[in-house]
């Protein structure tokens, strides 16, 4: 790498100078022990060439850590697995109701709810003793794209709606909490507007600092099996329309590899990736 400053594209097509904290933090974050990240960041600068894209750093990132830190290299790509459960994002909504469940919840996706005023449909919908807590879960399949405040404003304001009326749900009781979900980040304006607002609970991808998407999901162990790299892009369909997203189903249910068709050496091929999680 020449001296010269290198930019790089993000996915939303903006410009930055390249930034290897940055990148050291993400190699961190996910578990690389000093070694691996240091590797890591001096193969990634000799090959930074202008213009150079983020998908191509973290594919090349990733390519290196799975040779090294099989695990390590689950954990940092695990936001472009979450992007995967898509286009639809039902299994999103899949997903974040098994997070409750690992949080002790009982959770229900897709319900149609009666507000004060109208009807709204509910993404999840997760309870125990002490809370009852609904969640619009809102995701996006592309890197650039964050929910903004006009996003903030209206779901703001259909749990006002909601907030309302008493529901049964283990007992009868008032809506405790209304989260905000999403799968990539916030806007400065709609963080600003929900610090501001209270009232509704605001999960991005690393918004809050702690408590954030990807620190649920670590501490909860819930993969997402489009993290997985033994099965193609067909099979992890077949997978979803299941409704299956956890690489735990998988291990917990292993009839459901052959049911998608697989033979018994991709089997084992696929249960022990899962296990090396």
């Amino acid at each position: 790498m020449s001296n010269e400053p290198i930019y790089v594209l993000k996915a939303n097509g903006d410009r930055e100078l390249f930034d290897v904290k940055k990148l050291e933090y993400s190699l961190k974050r996910a578990g690389a022990s000093s070694r691996s990240a240091e590797q890591t960041i001096s193969h990634i600068k000799e090959g930074l060439t202008p213009d150079i894209t983020t998908h191509q750093i973290y594919q090349h990132a990733f390519e290196l850590l799975h040779k090294e830190e099989k695990p390590v290299a689950f954990k940092y790509s695990l936001k472009r697995a979450i992007m995967e459960l898509g286009p639809s994002g039902f299994p999103f909504e899949d997903f974040v109701a098994e997070i409750f469940r690992a949080k002790g919840f009982e959770a229900e996706t897709g319900k149609i709810i009666r507000g004060f005023c109208v009807e709204h449909e509910v993404d999840v919908v997760a309870w125990n003793e002490e809370k009852l807590i609904m969640v619009e879960a809102k995701f996006h399949n592309e890197l650039g794209v964050k929910s903004d405040l006009k996003i903030a404003l209206y779901v703001k304001a259909r749990f006002e709606d909601l907030s309302k009326m008493t529901y049964k749900y283990g007992k009868e009781r008032k809506l405790d909490e209304g989260w905000l979900v999403t799968n990539t980040k916030f806007t400065s304006t709609a963080i600003e507007y929900g610090s501001c607002q209270g009232g509704m609970r605001m999960i991005g991808w690393n918004y809050p600092p702690v408590g954030n998407l990807h620190d649920m999901i670590i501490e909860a162990k819930l993969h997402p099996l489009t993290c997985l790299t033994t099965i193609n892009g067909r099979e992890k369909k077949l997978f979803l329309d299941r409704g299956v997203v956890l690489c735990k189903t998988i291990l917990d249910n292993p009839d459901l590899l052959y049911a998608i068709g697989l033979n018994d050496i991709k089997a084992r091929k696929v249960t022990e990736e899962i296990q090396s999680l």
